[in-house]
C-alpha cells in the first residue's frame, strides 16, 4: 500500500530541517577541525587532495566551490605547513597541491575525532532509519543535479 503523498507544507519543513541539520553539522566540523588547528574548509581541502595530489582548480571543481576560495585555503595550508605546491609535469603554471606529513597527521586525526564524534550523535539511531534517511537524500540530490542540469541548458 502506498503512502500518502507529502503535503506541501510537510515539504516545507523538511527542507528546513535539512538546513538547520547541515548548519549544526558545519559547527560540528568546525568545532572538530579546530582540534587540530583546521578550519572545516581546511579540513575539506587536506581530504580531497589526500588521494591524489590536485591543481587548485581540480580541487575546487570536487568541492563544487570557487577557484578562488580553494586558492586562499591551500595557501593557507602551505603556510601552516600542512601542504606543499609540487611541480605539475602536466601543466608548468598550475602546479599540483600534495599533503606533508604534518598534513597527513593533522588529517588522520580530525577524520578519526570525527568518525568518534558521529557515532555518538548516531548512537540510539537504528541503522534502517539511517538507511532510509540516507536514500531520500540520494534521491533529493540525484533530483536537484538533474533540475540543475536542465536549468543550465536553457
Amino acid at each position: 500500500m502506498p503512502g500518502k503523498t507529502a503535503t506541501p507544507d510537510e515539504i516545507a519543513l523538511l527542507v528546513a530541517d535539512v538546513y538547520e541539520a547541515a548548519g549544526a553539522l558545519r559547527r560540528l566540523g568546525e568545532r572538530t577541525a579546530g582540534t587540530e588547528r583546521l578550519t572545516q574548509a581546511r579540513w575539506q581541502v587536506l581530504s580531497v587532495v589526500s588521494e591524489e595530489a590536485l591543481t587548485v582548480p581540480q580541487a575546487a571543481r570536487r568541492l563544487g566551490v570557487t577557484r578562488q576560495n580553494v586558492q586562499r585555503v591551500a595557501n593557507d595550508l602551505v603556510e601552516q605547513g600542512f601542504a606543499a605546491y609540487a611541480e605539475n609535469p602536466d601543466h608548468r603554471g598550475s602546479p599540483v597541491l600534495t599533503l606533508t606529513a604534518g598534513g597527513r597527521d593533522a588529517l588522520g586525526k580530525v577524520t578519526g575525532r570525527a568518525t568518534e564524534r558521529h557515532r555518538e550523535l548516531f548512537a540510539d539511531v537504528p541503522d534502517e532509519e539511517v538507511a532510509a534517511a540516507r536514500s531520500l537524500l540520494r534521491r533529493l540530490l540525484t533530483e536537484l543535479d538533474r533540475q540543475e542540469r536542465t536549468a543550465g541548458k536553457r
